[in-house]
């Protein structure tokens, strides 16, 4: 084998290693994206745990939804609702009792709206 052709070859192979370790790291993080979430701290003999938002206490092990739609245990919370970014002159109004959404425009309520969504 030729120097240029071995040098080329090395050069690729390092090249595709760090592609083969970028997909691997995008793969790793793909589940973080399909919510906003955050974790907390559980305490070694904790029984229970309150929630952050309400106040109420739950037990360690359970899970629940929140009043701002946060789907919860004792060591994280995630959004349960997405992040909505309507198309231009449309609005997005959250219902946070039904965990539910509506994209509209104020102007003309028989107008079709586009939207894309962030999460869940």
């Amino acid at each position: 084998m030729r120097a240029d052709v071995y040098l080329f070859f090395l050069l690729s192979l390092s090249l595709l290693q760090k592609s083969l370790a970028l997909i691997l790291i995008l793969c790793a993080m793909l589940p973080l994206t399909q919510a906003a979430c955050y974790f907390k701290e559980l305490k070694p003999g904790m029984t229970r745990c309150q929630d952050d938002v309400d106040k109420t206490w739950h037990a360690v092990g359970s899970s629940w939804r929140n009043s701002k739609c946060q789907d919860c245990t004792c060591e994280r919370c995630c959004d349960g609702m997405p992040k909505v970014m309507p198309s231009a002159g449309c609005k997005v109004e959250y219902d946070y009792q039904t965990c539910t959404f509506r994209v509209f425009n104020p102007r003309d309520p028989s107008a079709v709206c586009s939207h894309g969504a962030v999460g869940k």
